[in-house]
């Protein structure tokens, strides 16, 4: 088990488009492992491989109460409508901010074996984290999704404890 640093806000990895997974082999898969524990251990419900220094289109998805499941080469093949969420990111601690996400999304990739997979998610958790974990390996963060970095909210813990019925989700 190897848990990796996060990488942060600032760090030109998070800026740069992912490159394209030629072949799931057992680097990938070690890759994917190293990010299910580095995203469990930072307690959020996704990662992707640039946020531990990694420029592959490699995500892991963790939903609450279910097991993590990665995806290799994930892109967005089709959304429709617009919520607004409040989102925060492993990658910009302390934050969260208003941020307009599709309602149903459609992702393809491969899965940890090598094999295709597609995914629906409409109105919900995974829906959102889909779409900001594809924003990491494309080189977006949600901090570009909001309408001013003044939309940006600190997260006051001095006060209370947060949960995620008060505060944002860390989406990754």
């Amino acid at each position: 088990m190897t848990i990796r640093p996060i990488r942060y806000l600032g760090d030109p990895v998070l800026r740069q488009p992912a490159k394209k997974v030629r072949r799931v082999d057992d680097y990938i898969r070690r890759l994917i492992f190293d990010m299910t524990e580095s995203m469990i251990e930072a307690q959020g419900v996704g990662i992707a491989a640039p946020q531990i220094g990694v420029n592959l289109r490699v995500v892991v998805i963790g939903m609450p109460d279910e097991h993590p499941f990665p995806i290799v080469n994930p892109e967005v093949v089709k959304r429709s409508g617009f919520r607004e969420l409040d989102e925060g990111c492993l990658s910009v601690p302390g934050y969260h901010g208003l941020v307009s996400r599709s309602k149903k999304v459609v992702v393809k990739g491969l899965d940890d074996k090598g094999h295709q997979i597609r995914i629906t998610a409409e109105e919900n958790l995974l829906a959102q984290a889909l779409e900001h974990e594809v924003d990491h390996v494309n080189g977006t963060l949600y901090v570009d999704h909001l309408n001013s970095r003044d939309d940006l909210i600190k997260i006051d813990t001095s006060s209370q404890t947060l949960n995620a019925e008060d505060h944002s989700e860390n989406t990754d």
